[in-house]
């Protein structure tokens, strides 16, 4: 059987257990169980960083008096304080270095919305260069176009589509009033949309 251990995974709690390292404090003869950060100036050779080891209670006293912002200026620190800090560059899904590839970019996308719903899905610009948002192409879905199609035949399309279901052209029948109204307002997205200007 298997000796129970009272802290199974030591190294989750930052202890690197039967180290025999000795601690890096002067004339302390524990082990040195715990990393610390190298001292100022050891990163300056070839190779990882030699961190200090310490054991439970000078690591603790390391800690207490550990200060990021030591050395720093008042500009460096509120540089390194403000709530965009690390914000400025992109992210590397927008990336403009990628390898070969430009990466999408915010000015494909009509709405930025629908460059997230899309999962970067990029809107194929039509003929006269401008793109389509999803609203529109949900419009032109409604109204059974095409996604080429121009602002003539949009309006065609629906002179059509209100004569098939307007009751006045049913003999007053009122079953179609629920697509009738689809078709209205997928018109008037469209007609006021920046792609059929």
């Amino acid at each position: 059987m298997k000796p129970q251990n009272d802290r199974p995974h030591t190294r989750f709690h930052g202890r690197v257990a039967d180290s025999d390292r000795p601690c890096a404090h002067p004339g302390c003869a524990e082990p040195g169980e715990f990393r610390a950060p190298p001292l100022e100036g050891a990163g300056a050779h070839d190779g990882p960083p030699r961190f200090r080891w310490f054991c439970l209670d000078h690591v603790r006293a390391f800690n207490a008096g550990y200060n990021y912002f030591d050395g720093m200026s008042a500009d460096e620190i509120h540089q390194a304080q403000r709530p965009l800090a690390g914000w400025e560059r992109e992210t590397r899904a927008f990336s403009r270095t990628r390898m070969g590839d430009q990466g999408p970019r915010w000015a494909d996308f009509s709405d930025p919305l629908d460059a997230i719903g899309a999962k970067y899905a990029r809107t194929a610009p039509r003929a006269e260069g401008r793109a389509l948002s999803g609203e529109d192409r949900r419009s032109l879905e409604t109204l059974g176009l095409s996604l080429d199609a121009d602002r003539n035949a949009l309006r065609k399309r629906y002179s059509e589509l209100v004569r098939r279901y307007h009751p006045d052209r049913n003999g007053g029948d009122r079953t179609h009033e629920a697509a009738l109204r689809k078709v209205i307002t997928a018109y008037q997205h469209l007609r006021r949309a920046p792609a059929f200007a």
